[in-house]
């Protein structure tokens, strides 16, 4: 069945599913279409969307790969720990697929998570995927500390936004002009620097933004590609110079660069757009297929239409 046949007719919700799970895997599918079905299998529950999302964690797309892994750590899949794991020690991988894998680790936070990934954080060669095991890491003791207070395993790290992030907001900081200089300090540990960064997030005001968007002049690729990821939910048209530069630079980290185009998808502008449609033919993959995918996001937002495929009856929503 095709894509545009949904439009047509309505499916039950175990027919849907069975769409979805095949598009996502199926590599002859536009980019973008496999987007839709994974967006929309992120929201189900049951084994067949786990299952489809991790076998989706080996696609030959870094991008599609990297965002299955994502979607995991977002929906906290317990079940999906040993795919994970074996995604994160397998050194074949892109890191931004083995980084995404050690960051939905901390992000379904159990203990279990805290030997592999302090394997890796010993181990791994990419600087990025480090950092990410460092960042897991003090995020699961985090919840370890709270649970041993308060009796919530949940709380740090779930953000206004509804994303589980990598790190919670900071609280021992009082002003913006802190944040910034805990956020632009390089001799600060990846979690501080995290923490200012979803405090700034959280502020949202024009100083806080003009703050996030200096640390894009950071040495470390894994901080500058949350922080784009950031702009990219403040929607702040003030970060479009700042990101286009960071698309523009062949020499980026292709991880940033990606972020980056994310971000200027969701900004939006007239000069963002043209950016975008230029680099859908970049050679670096992971950049060329975000270009894509937001685009039709775009395309699917100023339509008015979801850009996640509906259910016509009986939703499942995770």
């Amino acid at each position: 069945m095709s894509a545009n046949s949904l439009n047509d007719v309505a499916l039950c919700s175990s027919e849907m599913e069975k769409f979805l799970c095949e598009l996502l895997l199926d590599s002859n599918q536009p980019i973008s279409e496999r987007f839709r079905a994974l967006f929309s299998l992120r929201n189900l529950k049951g084994s067949a969307p786990r299952a489809a999302l991790v076998l989706a964690t080996r696609d030959s797309s870094n991008l599609l790969a990297h965002e299955a892994a994502f979607a995991l750590g977002q929906m906290q899949e317990l079940e999906a720990i040993p795919a994970l794991t074996s995604v994160l020690n397998d050194l074949s991988l892109h890191p931004i697929v083995r980084h995404e894998a050690a960051e939905a680790l901390g992000a379904i936070g159990s203990e279990s998570n805290v030997s592999l990934l302090k394997h890796s954080l010993d181990s791994d060669p990419a600087q990025e995927v480090r950092e990410t095991c460092e960042l897991a890491l003090q995020r699961i003791l985090n919840l370890k500390n709270a649970d041993d207070i308060t009796g919530d395993l949940t709380a740090p790290g779930i953000s206004p936004f509804k994303s589980v992030d990598p790190a919670a907001p900071a609280t021992s900081c009082s002003s913006v002009n802190q944040l910034r200089e805990l956020l632009l300090d390089e001799e600060k540990g990846m979690y501080e620097r995290y923490a200012a960064l979803f405090a700034l997030r959280n502020d949202g005001g024009n100083d806080a933004v003009a703050a996030i968007i200096d640390s894009l002049g950071s040495k470390s690729a894994l901080l500058k590609h949350e922080v784009a990821y950031v702009l990219g939910q403040l929607q702040d048209k003030a970060a479009s110079a700042a990101l286009s530069n960071i698309l523009r630079d062949v020499n980026e980290h292709p991880m940033v660069r990606h972020e980056a185009a994310e971000a200027l998808g969701s900004i939006a502008d007239e000069q963002s757009v043209a950016l975008l449609e230029k680099f859908t033919a970049d050679p670096e993959p992971l950049v060329a297929q975000s270009c894509q995918v937001a685009l039709s996001m775009l395309e699917f937002e100023q339509s008015g239409k979801s850009f996640e495929f509906l259910f016509m009856r009986n939703p499942i929503v995770h």
